[in-house]
Formats: structure tokens, sequence, C-alpha cells
């Protein structure tokens, strides 16, 4: 074991493992995430984002159109037309003079207001307009719900303008988990943090004097996976985001490791070492709790994924005589086949939504760095720059990755677009945070 876990940058085989406390907390965390963009398309799409029209005081002075400015700017695909140059502020498409906007060089405008319904809730209604030919793309689009759902309904109003324009579907309003660490050394808290994906609405979930590990989403969003250390042994334990209940589903002699849930999650694919501390891949009925075996080999396997069919695996081995990527049937007696070539060092597999691109972390010019690979072609594309980038995360739809990464000496996190030309630094106040996971699209 000591020839993968001293060569790979994984959380899972670096950190030791120690007693974990649960503690739910529905406060905001105190790892705040700041955005800040690092790289974006030559060209970006000219947009003017308008105030929306207010329900006051019903909406407490929650900027709407600001955020979806974020949003779009931040996807480094979008330049925002200054609110300080804007002439009119219309609410309503059919009060545009669109040849106003379009002289002042933008492609598209977004209109909306913010109405005060009977019931207490809010609707936020917009309009997406085509200046360049005059065509409605979004009419009177709603979303419903709470005051304290405005900046939910701020990023769905993103997700709906992202495509209609580029023809991706947007993931704004879907979530990240990761794991926030501060403090001195042997006095460090872990938490298990949930937000929003733009780092904001963060939320700790779990709260631990010691290292918390390889956290996972459920398909449904509900769940998240995780690596925990109890009773001096290493565990692993589903909770439910929503309300904190949580269920020990492995805690067998040994390495208990790398949750993945299952398409269909009815099933964890898992790392287990048993007593001889050799790790093998294993596959877990959540319900049944029936386990099976599906690699047996004296070289380490391990951090295995699922490919959307929910029928095939991908993991980390070092049976070729260093970390490498297979590919293996999730049902026991198929020989694994070896995916990657190309580098000395091929580790950390994450498959896209499509299941067409591999994500990993390869060894590139004495870095540790965050590559995809496509799986038809086998051609491989250098995403990151960093010395020690680690913990790929697709987005639910395909278009970007989260990763971990060092600046100054301590981990942040960073976002970059599958054809490497967007990206974000997303770094912490207080102390470092680490091993991002992008959650699926929620209804």
């Amino acid at each position: 074991m000591k020839k993968l876990s001293t060569r790979i940058p994984s959380a899972v085989l670096r950190r030791l493992p120690a007693l974990v406390l649960s503690m739910w907390a529905a406060a905001a965390a105190h790892a705040q995430l700041k955005i800040e963009i690092t790289s974006g398309v030559r060209d970006p799409i000219p947009i003017a984002i308008v105030p929306f029209g207010r329900a006051v005081p019903a909406d407490g002075g929650f900027d709407v159109a600001r955020v979806v400015q974020q949003d779009l700017e931040g996807s480094g695909r979008f330049r925002a037309m200054p609110r300080t140059q804007m002439q009119s502020t219309p609410t309503r498409a059919d009060e545009l003079h669109l040849a106003d906007w379009r002289a002042a060089g933008n492609d598209y405008v977004v209109v909306g207001r913010v109405e005060a319904l009977q019931d207490d809730r809010l609707a936020v209604e917009f309009d997406l307009v085509n200046v360049l030919t005059g065509q409605k793309l979004v009419a009177g689009q709603r979303f419903i719900g709470s005051r304290a759902a405005l900046r939910n309904a701020a990023h769905r109003v993103s997700d709906v303008i992202y495509e209609k324009i580029l023809g991706v579907r947007g993931a704004f309003a879907t979530r990240i988990a990761y794991v926030s660490v501060d403090g001195e050394q042997g006095k460090r808290r872990y938490r298990l943090i949930v937000a929003d994906a733009d780092g904001e609405n963060p939320r700790t979930v779990l709260e631990s004097r010691h290292p918390i590990m390889s956290p996972a989403w459920s398909p449904d969003g509900e769940w998240l996976a995780y690596v925990s250390f109890e009773d001096r042994a290493s565990a692993v334990w589903v909770q439910r985001v929503r309300t904190g209940e949580r269920t020990k589903v492995s805690a067998r002699a040994g390495i208990n490791g790398s949750p993945a849930w299952s398409p269909d999650g009815r099933r964890l694919a898992l790392t287990l070492g048993g007593s001889g501390g050799n790790p093998d891949i294993y596959v877990l009925d959540l319900t049944s709790q029936k386990l099976e075996r599906i690699t047996d080999d004296p070289a380490i396997d391990t951090e295995a994924v699922w490919a959307p069919d929910g029928n095939t695996l991908y993991f980390t081995s070092d049976r070729a005589g260093g970390p490498q990527i297979y590919r293996v049937a999730a049902r026991s007696g198929e020989r694994p086949r070896r995916v990657t070539f190309g580098s000395s060092y091929n580790a950390r597999p994450r498959i896209s939504p499509d299941g067409t691109q591999l994500a990993m972390v390869t060894l590139d010019q004495g870095n540790y760095r965050v590559a995809v690979q496509d799986l038809t072609t086998n051609t491989v594309r250098v995403l990151s720059r960093g010395r020690l980038d680690e913990s790929p995360s697709f987005a639910p739809n395909g278009a970007m990755l989260i990763y971990s990464g060092q600046e100054g000496g301590r981990a942040i996190l960073a976002t970059v677009s599958v054809d490497g030309l967007t990206g974000q630094r997303l770094t912490s106040a207080e102390g470092e945070v680490r091993e991002p996971v992008w959650g699926p699209f929620l209804p």
C-alpha cells in the first residue's frame, strides 16, 4: 500500500482517521466562499441585466438581477452592461427600445419583476430578448416561492438564460458539498458543508475535531455519504442533508472508504481493506446489506465511481506498477481493463453525466493537475494549472468541474470548464476548503 499512498494526492489516502463528532447545525458555516473569476472566453456575450421591478417591502431588498449578473459573468461566457450606463430601467419586454440597447453594444437584454402574491409568496417573472433580432427567447417565465427562496429563484433565472443562449442546461441552481478545515495543528475543526453552487448559503451538516473525508451526493440530492472514524475504526455513513438523520452502513474490519452512489441510489461502491489491509472494490446494496466483491488483486484498488449506465465502475489501481484508471463491470467475475495511458500517474476518476468524458488527476510536467479524457477518442486535455490539484467533480450539466487546489500553502476550491476556457477560484476567509463534490440537478 505504501507505493500508491505516497504518490496519490488524494484526501482518502493521505489523511489519517480519527474520532468524528456529528452535529447538525442549521446556522451558516464559517467557511463563506469568495469567488474570483480567473479566466473567461475572449469574446464574452454582451448582455444587459436590468434591475428587476421590486415588490417593496415583501422582497426584503433582495436584488435578483444582481445575482443573475454574478452567475452569468461568473461563468466566463458573458459580459454584463454596467448599471451606471443604462439610460432606462424597464421591467417588461414591451417597454424596451431595442435600438438603444443595441447601440449600447448588447446582444441580449433581461428584464423582470418581483411580485407579491396573496399567500405571502413571491413571483419572480422575467423576459429575455435578443436585441439584434427582436425575438423574445423567454416571455413571462415565472418562479414562485417564499422570500427565503429568492436566491434560488434568481439562480433558476440564470439557468434558463444560460440554456436559451448557449444551448447547455445551466447549473447555477445546484449545490456543492465540501470540507472546511480551520484552527491550529492539534486544535483543528473539520466541517462538512453544503452550499449553493456559487458558495452562498453555506450550512454545516457535520462537524468534527478530526478529519472528515470523501463526501458523495446521492443521485436525488437528498443524502450525502462520507467516511468517518468513530470508536477508533473507519466507517461509511449516509446522512440526510435536510434533517441530519444519519446511518452507519459499513464498519467492517480494516479500511472502509471512498463511497460512491450508484445512479439508482440503491447501492454504494466502496473501498474495503479487510483485516489484511489490502484495498479492493466492493458494491454494497443499501437495502439488503448484501456485499459483492468486484476486484480481487494484491494491488491497491480504490476510488471507484459509477458510469451513468449503472453497470460499469471506474477505479484507481497500481496493478500495472503505478496509479492508473481501470474499468470493470459492477458485478464479480470480470477482468478490469485499463483505460488511461500517456502519463505515469492517473488517479481519482470521475465520469461526466453523459458518460463520454473521464475526469482525473494526472501527473503533468511534474505537477498533479486535473485533466479530462474523451472516452471515445482517448484524447486527454489538461485543464488546471496548479501544482497539487485533486478531487475533480463534474457539474450535473457536464460543462464544468470543481476541484481542490493549493494557493499560498493552503487548500482552496476552483472551477474550470471542460473546454478549459473559463474558470473561477473559490477561497475561504477562514481556514482551508477541500474535497468538493457537485450535487445533482434539483426538482
